[in-house]
């Protein structure tokens, strides 16, 4: 008998792409292989997920952990490996893999708050204690940001087309020029995650907080605060975008200006992806850009 999958919310665009079509219908499949393999015992969907289908998952001895289905885009296709190079350290654990379902078994942070939920300052406060431990000298296989930012240029003046000009080209220019200053004199090439945002930090009990579902690079420490100074979840304006900046770029002994230009070109190299296009990203671009 097929396994009914139950589909949140938040992956509800994937119906709307072929690809997402696909995977859809191998979903059942690929999830009662993975409660046979592991043994699992399953709850509903957590509603929030956007690029997976994450369950909660009992193990045979009891143990909770969390199940996640993958949708099989290139960011998060070396997740896994991130998580087992981490071991732990600042991140969940990774408890099983199976690379052919794209399904991973990984630790449950409880009780889950996320880290938004924490004042901006204290949540600041935890990232800055956090980078640290997980900027790890990095290589193969992970993907050189300097490989995925010259993706960037290449879509994103076709992308801004395609969308029918959202944003001015002025700001468009100064994103790629950025970038292009930005790829080639980069520093020490570590593990960066380029979503680690304020939702992807969750509270646990192994450690205060952990981070979940990295989109690995290997690249400059600088492009490791991205994610947390364009995110809007720790407050959206020119002033808590600012902040953000400052306070990270000053504690961590960062290149403040290495910053703002990775800032720029990642809001806008993620601020069109299929039939969408992202408002708050174009407009962080222009807060950081001082073009608005």
């Amino acid at each position: 008998m097929e396994t009914k999958v139950e589909i949140p919310d938040g992956l509800g665009w994937v119906r709307r792409v072929p690809a997402g079509r696909e995977w859809l219908a191998a979903l059942p499949d690929r999830l009662a292989g993975c409660v046979e393999q592991w043994g699992l015992r399953l709850g509903r969907p957590f509603p929030q997920a956007f690029a997976s289908l994450a369950l909660p998952a009992e193990l045979p001895d009891g143990d909770r952990a969390v199940l996640k289905l993958q949708y099989p885009d290139a960011d998060s296709e070396h997740e896994a490996t991130a998580l087992a190079h981490w071991a732990g350290g600042g991140a969940a654990r990774l408890l099983a893999h199976d690379p052919g379902r794209r399904a991973l078994l990984v630790e449950r942070c409880d009780p889950g708050t996320p880290l938004h939920a924490a004042p901006p300052d204290e949540a600041l406060d935890v990232i800055a204690k956090l980078l640290p431990r997980l900027w790890r000298p990095a290589a193969a296989p992970f993907t050189p940001l300097a490989e995925e930012a010259a993706g960037w240029l290449e879509r994103m003046p076709a992308d801004w087309e395609r969308a029918g000009r959202p944003y001015e080209r002025r700001l468009l220019d100064t994103a790629l020029g950025r970038l292009a200053e930005l790829v080639g004199t980069q520093g020490e090439q570590v593990l960066v995650n380029q979503d680690l945002h304020a939702g992807n930090v969750l509270r646990a009990s192994r450690e205060p907080w952990l981070v979940i579902d990295p989109k690995p690079l290997a690249g400059e420490r600088e492009f490791g605060v991205v994610a947390i100074v364009r995110g809007r979840e720790l407050g959206h304006s020119p002033a808590a975008v600012r902040h953000r900046l400052d306070r990270l770029t000053a504690e961590l002994g960062l290149d403040r200006e290495r910053v703002r230009g990775w800032a720029i070109g990642h809001n806008l190299a993620w601020s069109i992806a299929e039939d969408a296009v992202s408002g708050h990203q174009i407009e962080t671009a222009r807060w950081l850009a001082g073009l608005g």
